[in-house]
C-alpha cells in the first residue's frame, strides 16, 4: 500500500495535539519554577555558599514527597515539581506518538517509538546512569 505525501486530517490533528502538549508542558513547568522560586526566596533569606555543592534535600528526591511538599507550598518542592513536569513532557509526547501511529496503523513507527520509549525508561529506572 502506497502512502500519499499529503498529510491526512488525522495526522495533522495528532501533530497539533502533540504540539499543544509540548507547549503546555514547557509553559506549566516554567510557571511552576517561577512560583517555586519566588516562594523559595521568601522562605530563605540567607546567602548560599556557592563554594560547596550540597544538592537537593533527601525529601525532594521522591515523587510522593515532592508532591506532598508542593501541596504544602514549599518553594523547593515546587521547583522540583517543575523539573518533573519538564521531564515528563517529552515522555508524554512519546506515548501520544505511539497512540497516534497505532491509530494510523503505521506499525513501523509504532515499533521504532516503542524502542525509543524502552531505551528512555531503561535509562530512567535501571540506575546505571549514576
Amino acid at each position: 500500500m502506497e502512502t500519499s505525501p499529503v498529510k491526512t486530517v488525522q495526522q495533522r490533528d495528532a501533530e497539533r495535539l502533540i504540539g499543544k502538549l509540548l507547549r503546555t508542558g514547557v509553559i506549566l513547568s516554567a510557571l511552576l519554577a517561577l512560583a517555586g522560586g519566588i516562594i523559595y526566596l521568601r522562605e530563605h533569606d540567607t546567602i548560599p555558599d556557592y563554594k560547596v555543592f550540597t544538592g537537593t534535600d533527601a525529601e525532594y528526591r521522591h515523587v510522593t514527597k515532592i508532591l506532598a511538599g508542593a501541596m504544602r507550598l514549599e518553594g523547593a518542592a515546587i521547583i522540583q515539581l517543575a523539573v518533573l513536569v519538564l521531564i515528563a513532557t517529552p515522555i508524554l509526547r512519546i506515548i501520544f506518538s505511539v497512540i497516534a501511529f497505532a491509530i494510523e496503523k503505521d506499525y513501523l513507527y509504532v515499533t521504532i517509538t516503542l524502542i525509543v520509549a524502552a531505551i528512555i525508561f531503561f535509562g530512567m529506572f535501571s540506575g546505571l546512569g549514576g
